[in-house]
């Protein structure tokens, strides 16, 4: 490696210059924080809104003011629709980045926080905490939710390489798709032993929003607070990274510091987005992309833009969960898995929206 007027070179590869390694705002990136930011307030206030029974902007603000409205209508917003609000914004911020650090850090254009694990190991948790400890209630099985999320991710980091200091990206790949089948199959033996039992676990891999109190949300919103706090200043290093390790060691980043930080804060955010509402799919895999079409391959961006992206997607997805079948609702989980699957398609036949 030569530095040339500025520019780092290497054999085979053209000049990088450092810029390349992060840069400040553009207009198209200061545009998509602008514009999502003022989504993101509308479809909060649009989820309030829309339910089986609507209630008026002008009801939502009484109630949240404390002003005087109907005691159903109180209950309606503050009770019910404020919290499932929140537990959106939650679930969507943590999955989204979730995703933009699992592709990055696995080089994988198709990664989402399923692909390591984690969110087999957080159901199997789960259906130990229900078989085991007689726990069905979603307050009672959080911290069941995030221990498996931790120990599947522990598990697939050392099969990786972790231990050696060498982290494979392929090999931790593998190693959390052949954990989750081997979780899975172990917890549909168990559903099928016992399926009464296994109700509660059948609602929850469903993926749902719906009955989640402020007691579960803040319970688990201050460990995601903390991963993002984590995952947002990881962007600098994964920038490097994507150059190569030699490289990214040439110029003074810490390869182990970054990769340990990263999965710890992957771990966090799909285990606390699990734990609140379950494993829901797609979100960490299309808001990755979507930001990267405003951000470019700067993660710095990427990760401050699918922070505020996720939460989008995750709204969306709830209020369509509660149109599509009005005045009932479906899963939220089923509802980003049909609105994903096509879009996990045009990536695979688009191969320029696969390249990192």
């Amino acid at each position: 490696m030569t530095a040339e007027s500025g520019t780092l070179r290497r054999p085979g590869r053209p000049g990088i210059h450092p810029h390349a390694l992060g840069r400040s705002s553009t207009p198209r990136t200061t545009l998509a924080l602008v514009l999502g930011l003022v989504v993101l307030g509308l479809l909060c206030l649009a989820s309030i809104s829309i339910g089986s029974r609507g209630i008026g902007l002008d009801t939502i603000f009484s109630a949240i003011s404390g002003g005087e409205v109907s005691a159903a209508d109180r209950h309606a917003v503050l009770g019910l629709r404020v919290p499932r609000t929140l537990a959106a914004v939650v679930v969507g911020a943590a999955l989204a980045v979730a995703g933009a650090l699992m592709q990055s850090l696995t080089r994988n254009p198709l990664a989402e926080p399923g692909l390591l694990g984690v969110s087999a190991g957080s159901a199997f948790a789960v259906a130990i905490a229900i078989v085991g400890f007689g726990i069905t209630s979603p307050l009672g099985y959080i911290w069941f939710a995030l221990a498996g999320a931790f120990f599947a991710t522990v598990a697939v980091a050392l099969i990786g390489g972790m231990s050696s200091g060498k982290v494979d990206p392929m090999r931790m790949v593998l190693a959390g798709v052949a954990l989750s089948a081997v979780l899975s199959g172990i917890i549909g033996a168990l559903r099928i032993a016992d399926p009464r039992t296994f109700g509660a676990l059948q609602v929850w891999e469903a993926g749902i929003l719906a009955g989640r109190g402020l007691d579960v949300t803040l319970t688990v919103a201050p460990l995601v607070l903390l991963a993002l706090i984590v995952a947002l200043p990881l962007g600098k290093g994964l920038n490097t990274l994507a150059l190569g390790d030699e490289l990214a060691a040439a110029l003074g980043v810490s390869l182990w510091k970054t990769r340990v930080l990263s999965i710890l804060a992957i771990t966090i955010l799909a285990g606390g987005a699990a734990a609140i509402a379950g494993p829901i799919a797609f979100i960490g895999l299309m808001v990755p992309h979507a930001a990267r079409f405003f951000a470019g391959a700067d993660q710095r961006w990427v990760l401050l833009i699918s922070m505020i992206f996720g939460p989008i997607l995750m709204l969306t997805a709830d209020i369509l969960a509660r149109l599509i079948v009005w005045p009932g609702e479906m899963p939220v989980g089923l509802v980003s898995a049909l609105i994903g699957a096509p879009v996990l398609v045009l990536l695979i036949r688009r191969r320029k929206a696969l390249k990192l």
